[in-house]
């Protein structure tokens, strides 16, 4: 086993991500703290989510397509700030499903406010996001709004149908982990939307808007995964996971090994395992055949990334691009 646990984003793309996104984000805070809430709870609630919001992710995406795509991003504000109201709108819904009482060092919205304000307030950003989206788009042609919208829905659509399957597996202990890298799959499309979506709204070509597209599944699938193997190593989300959700993908993989698979189930059964416990079973599945597959089927989607790329014509955004896949292995 590696002796770095991943992280799951390098600090540079962090760095690199969070820079790309500050208006995006200033310019989302700032559109909803001008709204009179007249419900002096919800209020609260909405101000406590912008203590802790710091999703760069999805708008890092989309600046990064926007750019690619030949646009000036002075011009990419305002529909980043929308995909980045319905990534936090999809956000404060998961906790809720997922019944999330803490994020890391912090409650959520749903642990700290209850559920009718959580999903109130879910709702305001998912409408705000939508309004924004569709407001920017008036400036594209009829079959490029069109596509925007069909985009929008298409992957929202099947975000949704990926958390209704995870639904079902809650709690199963023998999941296929076929079945679920499936679920994990779909949950790309929300990245997959990030990246089309910019390059539509950039005026990009048929062809840069195909490669983009498919980029992003592949990216997408492969932050997925990423994070699935980050979980690994925390023990209050490895916790959480293993009490009332599905088993990280990894542990899957690894319960499908004879040789490891006692020792994984004797871990299990403690119900709550501790510091040191985390630290075996990490060490378990990272070594196990099937584990050491999934990491190979990681590389080929990373190959296949920067392939798809090479027809990018901006070449700083071309070798960001590059960089990207393969910061998404870095650790694994």
């Amino acid at each position: 086993m590696k002796s770095r646990e991943p992280q799951k984003k390098s600090a540079v793309l962090v760095g690199y991500f969070r820079e790309r996104s500050i208006e995006s984000q200033n310019f989302v805070r700032a559109s909803f703290l001008s709204e009179k809430i007249r419900h002096e709870r919800l209020r609260k609630a909405l101000e406590y989510y912008f203590s802790y919001w710091n999703d760069f992710t999805h708008p890092g995406f989309f600046s990064i397509a926007f750019e690619a795509s030949g646009g000036n991003l002075v011009d990419s504000v305002k529909p980043q700030a929308a995909m980045s109201m319905i990534a936090a709108a999809l956000d404060i819904h998961d906790d809720i499903i997922d019944h999330s009482m803490r994020k890391k060092d912090h409650m959520t919205v749903f642990g700290k406010f209850g559920l009718d304000v959580s999903i109130l307030l879910g709702n305001a950003f998912l409408v705000r996001g939508l309004t924004l989206l569709g407001n920017s788009a008036t400036k594209l042609t009829g079959n490029r709004q069109r596509e925007v919208f069909k985009v929008a829905k298409d992957c929202l659509f099947e975000v949704g149908n990926a958390h209704a399957q995870e639904l079902e597996m809650k709690r199963i202990r023998d999941v296929s982990p076929e079945k679920y890298l499936r679920v994990l799959e779909m949950k790309a499309a929300g990245v997959e939307a990030d990246m089309q979506i910019a390059t539509l709204m950039a005026g990009a070509s048929d062809q840069c808007i195909e490669i983009l597209k498919e980029y992003g599944r592949i990216i997408g699938t492969l932050a997925t995964l990423r994070e699935e193997f980050v979980d690994m190593f925390e023990q209050e989300e490895l916790n959480r996971r293993i009490q009332r959700e599905t088993l990280p993908i990894p542990l899957m993989y690894a319960l499908k090994n004879s040789k490891s698979k006692g020792r994984i189930l004797e871990l299990l059964k403690k119900g709550k395992i501790g510091k040191k416990d985390v630290i075996e079973l990490a060490s378990i599945v990272v070594d196990a055949k099937p584990v050491i597959k999934l990491k190979e089927k990681m590389r080929v989607l990373c190959q296949e990334g920067v392939a798809l790329v090479d027809d990018v014509h901006n070449r700083k955004s071309q070798k960001l691009l590059i960089n990207l896949a393969r910061s998404m292995l870095e650790d694994i």
